[in-house]
């Protein structure tokens, strides 16, 4: 026993200082009872992009001139002559215009980078052909890991700096554009 025991502390003697590695590493550590959420570079967040916006704009005009002349002539013979003259310019003009817009989707996307105070920046596109008409939505934004939903999904109004483009091409997108002679009008001003 006695030999062990030397052999045993000669070995510690001898043997290089050791370091446990450690199983804990708090930039990656996601408990095993905790919902799945991005929470690093890579990982996949799912948008549910929906956007309803309106907006609508009313003018009214009126304008009345009026300018007038008159002349009143008499003869020596007691008989008068007269000329009267006037100018008038009424015009009244009403416009509205109105738009509104909405889109719903839901967009997965990989989170980009991780800013120093937690946020995500996400950024991703997803792109439909169906039938020849193309639909490409492309969405960047930052996201606070607590409006993070337990599903890994967010509301595209929780975002902040948010960017949304929606851009549709096909027969019924090119049919819904002007024709050449209302976007020149409209270039020059008189549409």
């Amino acid at each position: 026993m006695k030999l062990s025991a030397t052999l045993f502390a000669l070995f510690l003697a001898v043997a290089a200082p050791c370091q446990a590695a450690d199983l804990f590493d708090p930039g990656t550590y996601q408990s095993m009872t905790s919902d799945k959420r991005a929470l690093r570079t890579g990982d996949a967040l799912t948008v549910l992009v929906y956007e309803d916006s309106s907006a609508s704009s009313t003018a009214d005009t009126s304008t009345n001139t009026s300018a007038g002349l008159r002349t009143d002539f008499s003869r020596t013979n007691g008989a008068r002559n007269g000329f009267q003259a006037g100018v008038g310019d009424d015009y009244g003009g009403r416009g509205r215009i109105q738009r509104s817009g909405r889109l719903l989707a839901q967009l997965s996307v990989p989170v980009q980078d991780v800013l120093p105070n937690g946020d995500l920046v996400v950024a991703g596109e997803q792109r439909i052909d169906v039938n020849g008409e193309k639909t490409n939505i492309k969405l960047k934004g930052r996201v606070r890991p607590q409006d993070i939903a337990s599903n890994n999904t967010v509301l595209s109004s929780r975002l902040a700096d948010v960017s949304i483009e929606y851009i549709g091409d096909g027969y019924l997108s090119d049919r819904s554009r002007p024709g050449l002679i209302p976007r020149v009008l409209a270039w020059l001003g008189l549409w």
